[in-house]
C-alpha cells in the first residue's frame, strides 16, 4: 500500500490528480504545542495504530519519520479516498489467494496418499503373509481363512490397513500350501513395468 501511494505521491501531478504533497500539511499545529496531527497509518506500527487507522501525531514526528516513509498521510479526503481504494484491491487479493489455497491443499494431501498407497502396494507384493491351520485328514483346511481374516493378518504382519474390498477372493482358502491372492487397489497408484495386477502371497501351514 505504501508504494502505491508513494508512486501517487511522487509521481506527476496529472496522475493523482488534485493530491498534494502531505508534507504541505506537516506544518499544522506547529503553532500550538498541544495540538495534534491527524493521520491515516499506511503501514501497522507498533505502538501507534494498523494499517488504515486514523492516528493522532506530532506534527514534528510525521515530518520527521512518518511521511519521508510513506508510513502515514494526512487524514484529507484524497488520502482517505486512496487508502480505502488500495485496501479494495489488498482485500480482493487475500481472498483470491484465500481461494486457491485450499485446492493446493488438496492437491498435496492427495499427491501424499497416492504415495502412501504406492508404498503400501509395493510392501504387499514384496511380502509372503504366512498363516497357520489345523487340517483334517486330507489336508483340507478345518476352518477356511476369509477376507476378513487376510485383513487382520496384514495389518498385524505387515502393518499395513487395507479393507475387505480391496482382496478379491471369490471362495476362502481352504487348502495348506502357497495361495496368490489378487489385490484390488486403486487404479491410480503406477504398477512396475510388466506387472498387470497387484498381489499378495498367502502361504497357508500346518499347525
Amino acid at each position: 500500500m505504501a508504494n502505491a501511494l508513494r508512486r501517487c505521491i511522487c509521481g506527476p501531478a496529472a496522475s493523482c490528480g488534485r493530491a498534494t504533497n502531505p508534507l504541505l500539511f506537516a506544518g499544522h499545529g506547529l503553532r500550538y504545542r498541544n495540538r495534534k496531527l491527524e493521520v491515516i497509518l499506511t503501514t501497522t506500527i507498533d505502538k501507534l495504530g494498523k494499517a488504515g487507522e486514523t492516528v493522532k501525531v506530532a506534527p514534528g514526528h510525521f515530518r520527521n519519520h512518518l511521511m519521508p516513509k510513506i508510513l502515514a498521510v494526512p487524514n484529507i479526503p484524497i488520502y482517505a479516498f486512496l487508502i480505502r481504494e488500495q485496501r479494495k484491491l489488498y482485500q480482493r487479493d487475500e481472498e483470491e489467494s484465500i481461494k486457491e489455497a485450499p485446492k493446493e491443499k488438496e492437491d498435496v494431501s492427495q499427491k501424499n496418499k497416492m504415495k502412501e498407497y504406492e508404498m503400501a502396494a509395493k510392501r504387499l507384493k514384496n511380502a509372503c503373509l504366512s498363516l497357520r491351520r489345523l487340517i483334517r485328514v486330507d489336508n483340507e483346511l478345518r476352518e477356511p481363512v476369509t477376507k476378513e481374516e487376510l485383513v487382520a493378518e496384514v495389518a498385524r504382519q505387515l502393518c499395513v490397513n487395507i479393507h475387505p474390498n480391496n482382496i478379491h477372493l471369490p471362495t476362502p482358502l481352504s487348502s495348506i500350501g502357497e495361495h496368490e491372492v489378487v489385490l484390488r487397489l486403486p487404479r491410480q497408484i503406477p504398477r512396475p513395468e510388466g506387472l498387470l495386477q497387484w498381489t499378495l502371497n498367502v502361504k497357508v501351514r500346518k499347525k
